[in-house]
């Protein structure tokens, strides 16, 4: 398979589409997931072009982890959690549906499930008080 540059994240990477951004450099973009299975869900994607992690350059793959841990870190202070969830698929059959790499980082607390994927959208009102948690966080750093 082939990398498709219209997917939605390479649309909002273009700025074709918003998102509620908590981080970005160089290299990588990090911003809220519109159907977040938790509060804080956030999504760590690479600016350069790879379908996932099996077609990915070493080089982006090395840009990409340290700021998937930065924010797994922020996200964890921002959400008091007791732990964070860190999940990459690839491929349909392992579970990718948006083909672009990346990295889901999810806050959990102990004894609380997560909700469906494949839920609603979540309001952009708390969407973009969850981003502002986390950039605080990533600032008290």
């Amino acid at each position: 398979m082939t990398y498709d540059p219209g997917n939605i994240f390479a649309k909002i990477l273009k700025g074709e589409i918003p998102c509620h951004k908590v981080y970005e450099d160089a290299d990588t973009i990090a911003f809220m997931d519109v159907m977040p299975q938790a509060p804080g869900h956030t999504l760590v994607v690479p600016k350069a072009a790879s379908r996932n992690l099996l077609d990915a350059s070493p080089d982006a793959l090395a840009k990409l982890l340290p700021v998937v841990q930065r924010i797994a870190r922020a996200v964890k202070a921002a959400f008091q959690a007791d732990g964070v969830t860190v999940s990459q698929f690839n491929e349909p059959a392992g579970g990718q549906t948006v083909f672009h790499l990346h990295v889901h980082v999810i806050p959990r607390h102990d004894g609380v499930g997560l909700k469906p994927h494949s839920g609603g959208m979540e309001k952009p009102e708390v969407l973009a008080a969850g981003a502002e948690r986390i950039r605080a966080a990533l600032a008290a750093a």
